[in-house]
């Protein structure tokens, strides 16, 4: 939420695509997009067919919520025709990224082009004039493509902007693909990451220098306005890391930078804290025999990669470890000695990059 910006889909509805091909890159589209907030002050989608003529399936106003946008895709129809996509990239320039279709002209610009890496016309021309406009373009390419052309095509670096993945595997590159278009979409704005249950770090574009200002930062919780908290940082920073914060909380964030030569104006955030991190609750040792034990643990959860398992006897310092993926909850430890007790400590480790864990002692049998 919070990030806005136009986002348009030319979409190859030509002949050369098959009604499979059609579905499937539908499909990628939604899922694309499907964890984005839509509105005028969010993120704004439309889509453009590429056919002999371009067709606008609807403009960047018209669907503003996740449900009606995901019906609008699904309603998409292929309309067959050539593949003239330079009159799209045209259309799109001189239509679409104006005030008619309901663009705004001071929010970041992004074009994904889905193509089967065919096409009738020139699309070098259109492409440039786009980009001139400030258009971020990213290319997916489901079919044999020109390497060269499509990478000339796309903004640069191409490494960034330009996939070639076959229809069936599309949903390889949605998360990557998702996060350029986020990077370009916040790359001017105030916008989190790093996000945990208790601290999120903010980012912001390079307004102030050291000697030209400060920034006043305020935060407090949605519901506890009162509570807001104030830092001031330095003009030389575009960083800044809080913490000591309360779980899945909404957060309302206000950069406010104070200079000395020109007006710049404050921006403004939402940023909702992740549920609280549960360490391991339990930890049981069982099937307990001279040279190994059985480790289980609870509960496993969606936010752990993983689970770090240290033993080792007491008394003494010699520790081992194993390691575990985060969709198990239990592991055997061998090759132990006799009759010894040892210390078993369950590490979970969360997506956050936060620990928690959990000891228990064990014996082996004699």
């Amino acid at each position: 939420s919070n990030s806005e910006g136009d986002l348009l889909f030319l979409l190859d509805s030509s002949g050369s695509v098959s009604y499979y091909e059609f579905i499937r890159v539908k499909e990628f589209m939604w899922d694309l997009v499907r964890p984005f907030t839509f509105g005028p002050k969010d993120v704004q989608t439309g889509i453009i067919h590429i056919s002999t003529m371009p067709t606008m399936e609807f403009p960047f106003d018209q669907y503003q919520s996740s449900e009606t946008l995901q019906q609008a895709i699904r309603d998409t129809q292929q309309l067959m025709g050539d593949t003239n996509t330079g009159k799209a990239l045209s259309y799109a320039k001189e239509k679409f990224f104006s005030d008619e279709a309901g663009a705004r002209p001071d929010v970041p610009k992004v074009l994904v082009w889905v193509t089967d890496g065919f096409s009738t016309d020139d699309i070098s021309e259109p492409m440039q004039l786009l980009k001139d406009m400030g258009v971020t373009v990213f290319i997916v390419s489901t079919g044999r493509s020109n390497y060269l052309e499509l990478s000339a095509a796309a903004s640069q670096p191409p490494e960034k902007h330009l996939h070639f993945v076959d229809v069936d595997d599309l949903p390889i590159i949605t998360e990557e693909l998702r996060d350029a278009i986020l990077d370009v979409i916040q790359a001017n704005r105030l916008h989190a990451v790093d996000i945990t249950s208790s601290s999120f770090r903010l980012m912001w574009p390079k307004l102030l220098s050291q000697e030209t200002g400060y920034y006043t930062l305020e935060y407090a919780p949605t519901d506890d306005l009162a509570r807001k908290r104030t830092k001031q940082v330095s003009g030389a920073d575009t960083s800044l890391t809080l913490s000591n914060l309360v779980p899945e909380t909404t957060y309302e964030v206000a950069l406010i930078p104070e200079s000395n030569v020109h007006y710049f104006p404050p921006q403004t955030t939402r940023v909702t804290t992740l549920a609280e991190e549960i360490s391991p609750v339990q930890v049981l040792i069982s099937e307990s025999g001279p040279h190994s034990f059985h480790v289980s643990w609870a509960p496993t959860l969606d936010s752990v990669v993983g689970y770090q398992i240290l033993y080792g006897p007491l008394p003494g310092n010699s520790v081992k470890l194993l390691e575990v993926d985060g969709q198990h909850n239990s592991t055997v430890v061998e090759n132990l000695a006799p009759n010894t007790t040892y210390l078993v400590t369950v590490t979970a480790v969360y997506k956050s990059g936060m620990e928690k864990s959990l000891s228990a002692k064990a014996c082996t049998q004699e």
